[in-house]
């Protein structure tokens, strides 16, 4: 923040933004942002991308299944089945390998302040669960931050747009960024910025628009020469990367030419790829992809009870909303033209910005920020595993956070010394459509007759939408904690220790 206005920071390349790709090199060091990536077409092994993909989740995640079948580089199952990637002979968790990128952002923030930063906002899609969120917060610490606050993107976004404007509107906040899509509903009173509904897709976004015009034009290939060029790991990575540009030169113009050369070697000779790319053949082959957004942006607006008419501005944020195919299909939507005054690319970190200034308790003259008052919703409902195995919801999505709720719970037989309370979140009765958040055990009861021993137990979401869970037992006093929100990835010593190594 600079005299009151937030500003993005730029590398020493003039690079406004940073790709989220780590790669070690055969020689023994690491590369990370857009160095990284260009790493991605040749040594796709041991270069890791779409890593938030598989950050706060277990292997036995059908998702993250789905995410480690499409990577190059080896996933497998770590401590307590979380997922660690294996690199040149070194297996890294997830946190770990976010920590990398988040220790480049600190590093390009230092070179630009000319002074040390230790202190972080880190914004998350809307749609992070629990655990995905304190993953975040670990990755935060073994970069070496205190992360003040965790928000959600399309929140950030609306940050940016409305700061120091003094609407009063109903607004949306379309997000379609590389990886996920996101959409939120959102009210602005003055300087008052209140969610009322948020609905995403972890497994939406432009990456998605890549393979779907990779696959298009291998498949072309393979009619015409025979040859698959999806078996070719580093083959198929240099399509990809080439399908990306194209998506974005057919943002600029009605057609683009795509190009890759030596994509295959046979016995007369080696081949190369090209293709003449129209829009109008992209946006067939991506319409069910923008279509796939719009039921998410349904979901969010049918738990507000809100109509696309009521809605008086759309903001555009994410790389992918620059597709003339996007735009024009949230115009269609929402009958009116998205708001343009934000870039796309930028509106997330400048509102994590002012949030950030908003949360320092002494500003300096040259922050001189506006007070915002930020009120975000739970994005998942957490509930318990009754009896029968069934889930009764405790918390409700899209409830106002913070918030807490108080549940009591009695034993079920005679002489019962302990009562286990099972955590889960997600919106289904069944218990395998949920995600389990953890167990917490009140232990030695007074041997009572059944149901004369009671323990209340409080569930309490904070700012960063973590769940802490708290018990007392009402006989004794005792009390019981359980934060949840610590995901078993990562003990404490194993952060101290991979931070320190990183340090390095």
């Amino acid at each position: 923040m600079r005299n009151g206005r937030p500003e993005v920071l730029a590398d020493d390349q003039g690079n406004l933004t940073q790709p989220s790709v780590v790669a070690f090199l055969e020689q023994g060091g690491i590369q990370v942002g857009h160095p990284a990536r260009a790493l991605m077409g040749t040594d796709p092994y041991n270069t890791v991308y779409s890593i938030k993909r598989l950050i706060g989740r277990r292997m036995d995640d059908p998702e993250a299944q789905t995410a480690v079948a499409s990577f190059p580089f080896r996933v497998t199952a770590g401590p307590n089945n979380h997922p660690v990637v294996e690199l040149r002979g070194e297996r890294l968790s997830v946190p770990e390998l976010s920590a990398y990128i988040l220790r480049l952002m600190k590093k390009i923030a230092e070179a630009r302040l000319g002074q040390p930063v230790d202190k972080a906002v880190i914004t998350v899609p809307a749609n992070f669960n629990d655990a995905q969120r304190e993953s975040t917060r670990i990755a935060g610490r073994i970069a070496g931050l205190d992360v003040i606050r965790i928000i959600n993107e399309p929140t950030a976004a609306s940050l940016a747009y409305g700061y120091r404007r003094n609407y009063n509107k109903l607004v949306a906040v379309y997000d379609f960024g590389g990886g996920t899509f996101d959409f939120t509903l959102l009210e602005l009173r003055d300087t008052v910025f209140r969610v009322m509904s948020t609905a995403g897709d972890m497994f939406l976004g432009g990456d998605d628009f890549d393979e779907a015009l990779a696959t298009a034009v291998a498949n072309s290939f393979w009619k015409q020469t025979g040859i698959e060029l999806r078996r070719d790991v580093v083959e198929w990575q240099r399509v990809l990367l080439a399908c990306e540009s194209v998506k974005r030169e057919l943002s600029r113009r009605a057609r683009a030419d795509l190009s890759v050369k030596k994509v295959a070697h046979t016995a007369k000779g080696v081949l190369d790829l090209s293709a003449t790319v129209t829009r109008e053949l992209f946006n067939s082959l991506c319409f069910d992809l923008v279509r796939r957004s719009f039921a998410v942006v349904e979901r969010a607006l049918n738990d507000a009870k809100v109509r696309p008419e009521d809605i008086d501005d759309v903001v555009l944020v994410g790389g992918t909303t620059y597709i003339p195919l996007v735009q024009a299909s949230v115009e269609q939507f929402f009958g009116s033209a998205p708001r343009t005054e934000v870039d796309p690319e930028t509106a997330v970190a400048l509102g994590a910005a002012i949030q950030a200034a908003s949360l320092m308790a002494a500003p300096s003259p040259e922050v001189a920020t506006q007070q915002t008052v930020l009120l975000d919703v739970l994005p998942h409902s957490i509930g318990i595993v009754a009896a029968g195995g069934m889930v009764e919801k405790v918390l409700e999505r899209n409830m106002s956070i913070p918030v807490e709720q108080s549940r009591i719970f009695s034993t079920s037989r005679d002489g019962q010394r302990e009562v286990r309370i099972r955590i889960v979140q997600g919106e289904s009765r069944r218990l395998e459509d949920n995600t389990p958040l953890g167990e917490l055990v009140v232990g030695d009861l007074r041997p009572a007759p059944r149901g004369e021993v009671e323990v209340l137990v409080t569930f309490e979401v904070d700012t960063n939408g973590i769940l802490n869970v708290t018990a007392r037992d009402k006989d004794s006093g005792r009390i019981y904690e359980k934060s949840v929100k610590v995901s078993g990835e990562l003990d404490e010593r194993s952060i101290a220790n991979i931070a320190l190594r990183q340090g390095r």
